[in-house]
């Protein structure tokens, strides 16, 4: 064993048990967040707009700090782009994070003194965590890549502007440089396929241990290798040892991934966003991610079904339950107030607090009141194809309401790694398994609402085609799994299907 392998695993010890500290007391970490922040906010614009001084219980910050996503709280980010110091948070950001928004083009998302290191930290402790609980140094060892943004950054009044990958690439403790790629200079590179060739001809002759990045995007970096070398990946990188992923379940690429690298290999989830860094995978054989619960960020929660409600119930982690989905809101030490990131999540766990992503409150499926998420739709898949030996590339799903052939159905947009037979057994099999999960979609079929799925079949690439098409292609862009309209499906049926 290396020293380095020898010193990871002491510091992955010390680091495990001041997790265990905070992860076994739950209920006071989170009090002791919401204290700290109201407290250091209360002088701020937002803070004297809220009356935080006068907040000295959760219900008190209830009844005075509404809900509000991006475009609520748009005025007061305006006026910090502009320059304005002590406006959500103390003094000015350190960072904003460029997303891109829905309504609005882009978002800039604030990332301040104190809220950065959370990213880091977080990104660091899931590898230590994995190493602690089993013992595996070897990649440490070895050449590690993270597929990511451009790291170069923009001037907005003062304060550096960038994607957040790109962001948290400046961040990369000393001791992993030596092992990081690709270089800085590709890493600029701004066209994405431009960008995969340049980090290929500088990973291949390289003994590569972690490679890290969102599924999709990897999986065209595999195919590449395999395409260029005629070889399975655990050939060109034999030494390949862990792959981290984030941003999209990974179990719907898992086939292809195993038969890309030419065998199964350990992963850990990651689930970081610009609003912050939420959960990782700590357990390789628990489901889910161990909520981030002393980081700077205070969690809310609001049944998925009552978000559109009036009023709808607002509970801490003290009230949630386990298998309910739920939306999550934040408060944060960036200055973002009980916030709408938009993602649903449920518990698998509350001793400690574990967590799946279950989807996007606003990509769902609910034209006939069916309240299909995106988990479901991708268990369904991952079921189906594991039975009928399909191996799915990509997809999504969208309603066909105005339907040439009888009743209205979901119809799913499918890209195969090879040459389809037998649709009609795929699709029954993903329908049936669909209606096991959701009673409401199963009501619709059984009631002649519905009539069964239908698959369309997507070229091959035809999904990158359309990513590209959009200006989305590579780094943390993601294809949506679910659509309640039929905008992506209408321009996937007129260009890149069969």
């Amino acid at each position: 064993m290396s020293v380095k392998a020898f010193a990871a695993k002491l510091f992955a010890k010390w680091v495990q048990r001041s997790i265990d500290k905070w992860s076994n007391n739950p209920i006071e970490t989170q009090e002791e967040v919401f204290r700290y922040l109201i407290n250091k906010a209360k002088n701020t614009a937002f803070g004297k707009d809220h009356q935080f001084s006068e907040i000295t219980s959760y219900q008190d910050f209830v009844s005075k700090v509404p809900i509000r996503d991006y475009e609520a709280l748009r005025p007061y980010v305006d006026r910090m782009v502009a320059g304005e110091a002590d406006v959500l948070w103390p003094e000015k950001p350190l960072y904003y994070a460029k997303t891109s928004g829905t309504t609005s083009g882009s978002k800039y998302i604030p990332i301040t003194h104190e809220s950065m290191p959370t990213h880091t930290n977080a990104a660091r402790n899931a590898i230590l965590s994995y190493i602690n609980e089993t013992g595996k140094t070897g990649f440490v060892d070895n050449k590690m890549i993270f597929l990511q943004g451009s790291p170069e950054l923009t001037d907005k009044n003062g304060v550096n502007l960038g994607r957040l990958s790109g962001i948290v690439a400046h961040y990369i403790p000393k001791y992993l440089q030596k092992n990081r790629m690709p270089s800085w200079k590709t890493n600029c590179i701004d066209d994405w396929e431009q960008k995969v060739e340049a980090i290929i001809d500088e990973t291949l002759p390289e003994p590569m241990g972690i490679i890290s990045g969102i599924p999709p995007w990897v999986q065209m970096y595999f195919e590449r290798i395999v395409a260029r070398t005629g070889k399975p990946i655990k050939d060109v990188f034999p030494n390949f040892e862990l792959f981290i992923y984030g941003g999209v379940n990974y179990e719907p690429y898992r086939a292809i991934f195993e038969k890309l690298i030419g065998k199964s290999i350990p992963s850990i989830e990651l689930y970081p966003a610009s609003e912050g860094f939420f959960a990782y995978q700590d357990k390789q054989n628990n489901e889910g991610m161990l909520l981030q619960l002393n980081s700077g960020i205070f969690y809310e929660f609001v049944k998925a079904d009552e978000f559109f409600d009036e009023n709808p119930k607002r509970i801490t982690i003290k009230e949630v339950k386990i298998g309910v989905n739920y939306v999550m809101l934040i408060s944060t030490t960036a200055g973002l107030w009980c916030y709408n990131i938009g993602d649903t999540v449920k518990f698998t766990e509350i001793k400690p607090y574990r967590i799946v992503v279950s989807g996007r409150i606003k990509h769902f499926i609910s034209a006939f009141g069916e309240h299909v998420i995106a988990k479901e739709v991708e268990q369904a898949m991952q079921a189906a194809s594991d039975k009928t030996g399909h191996v799915i590339q990509e997809f999504t799903v969208a309603p066909q309401v105005n339907s040439a052939e009888g009743l209205p159905y979901h119809e799913w947009f499918v890209e195969f790694a090879e040459t389809p037979t037998h649709l009609e057994e795929l699709a029954h099999e993903i329908d049936v398994n669909l209606q096991e999960q959701n009673s409401y979609y199963k009501d619709l079929i059984t009631g002649k609402i519905l009539q069964p799925l239908k698959i369309k079949i997507v070229n091959t690439g035809g999904f990158t085609e359309y990513m590209k098409s959009i200006g989305k292609l590579g780094g943390q862009n993601k294809l949506p799994r679910l659509s309640n309209d039929r905008k992506i499906a209408d321009i996937l049926t007129q260009n890149y299907t069969q």
